[in-house]
């Protein structure tokens, strides 16, 4: 349990790390974060399946393979649901800079901050699952790789909120809150699982559903929307073998 706590913590504070890189660092180019978001993607990508899914199946026994694909689309679309009440993240990170009165900018930089925090509760709920399921090595990994695309969601934070008139405490706590989001998150996705242990298979694809569609709904749309297309594409393919020869050393 302490370890499970110590990484909620951790996945919770890789946000405050990226506001931290954020408020050092206000003007962060689109090719730094494209590069950095679609490695983290490559990470998230490969968790998910190596992690989530495929595990989902071995648990799962005879009807292994059906409760996964249902787990995976039921993931997928609990977040396209939430899609509908908040906007999108790639619609809302490049939002532009012409005058607006000062309510009409803040309000757009809040909904940019709440897509931010809500989409963070699924990702955490899927690093606790990954310890409910008993295997601390791909658990570990799972989180890693969430941590490392919080990271450059906490760097994008920073400068919308600062350029809209809020002070730079509030924007820290703003940004905190957003982290700990994923700190209940994975504290619930872990007490579920060690609870109900018949819902592992499913709670596992489940999980991996939420990671598969951030990461194509959120992160490829948006590395891709500023020209930066070829590096982010090999950046996403170094995330991702990085986590595959890792889960194999590991295992």
């Amino acid at each position: 349990m302490r370890l499970v706590l110590l990484t909620a913590l951790g996945v919770g504070g890789a946000t405050m790390i990226g506001s931290v890189i954020g408020f050092i660092f206000k003007k962060i180019s689109h090719k730094f974060s494209d590069i950095v978001l679609s490695f983290a993607a490559g990470v998230m990508l490969a968790a998910a399946v190596l992690g989530l899914i495929i595990p989902s199946v071995e648990y799962g026994g005879k009807y292994g393979i059906i409760i996964t694909v249902i787990g995976i689309f039921a993931g997928a679309l609990c977040l396209n649901l939430i899609d509908k009440l908040v906007p999108h993240m790639h619609k809302l990170v490049g939002f532009d800079t012409e005058e607006h009165t000062g309510t009409d900018k803040l309000n757009k930089v809040l909904l940019f901050v709440m897509a931010i925090a809500i989409h963070n509760l699924p990702e955490g709920i899927a690093a606790g699952v990954g310890f409910g399921a008993g295997d601390t090595s791909e658990a570990l990994l799972i989180a890693g790789g969430i941590a490392l695309q919080n990271i450059p969601e906490g760097m994008v934070i920073i400068g919308p909120m600062i350029a809209a008139g809020v002070s730079p405490r509030k924007t820290f706590i703003c940004a905190m809150a957003t982290g700990l989001v994923e700190v209940i998150g994975t504290l619930l996705g872990y007490f579920a699982v060690s609870v109900a242990s018949f819902i592992l298979p499913f709670a596992l694809a489940f999980a991996g559903g939420t990671m598969l569609y951030v990461t194509s709904d959120e992160i490829i749309p948006e590395t891709h929307a500023h020209g930066n297309e070829r590096g982010a594409t090999y950046a996403l393919l170094v995330g991702f073998c990085l986590m595959l020869v890792s889960d194999v050393l590991l295992n």
